[in-house]
């Protein structure tokens, strides 16, 4: 029974790992796009690497970086709202 319980938890932390990955970009993914040019969470102001990596986004030609996942549900609901923070 513990063996099987092992090899659950590592299939289970495998799969989050690999999906978290697969779910952020790299800047070389949006090549045209204006780079994002703050320091910080565009939707909570904290450090990007608070949460872990960024989460880097392209929206309408600018890329967006992202402390958390919720961050970005966030934005994607009221973008005009956060992009009034981006410098003109």
């Amino acid at each position: 029974m513990n063996t099987k319980l092992r090899r659950l938890l590592a299939h289970t932390i495998m799969i989050v790992t690999i999906t978290s990955c697969a779910s952020s970009q790299s800047a070389t993914d949006t090549p045209n796009a204006k780079p994002y040019p703050l320091t910080t969470c565009i939707v909570t102001d904290n450090d990007l690497d608070s949460m872990g990596g960024p989460i880097l986004k392209t929206y309408q030609g600018q890329q967006i970086q992202f402390c958390c996942k919720p961050c970005v549900k966030k934005f994607e609901a009221n973008p005009a709202k956060y992009l009034a923070k981006l410098p003109r």
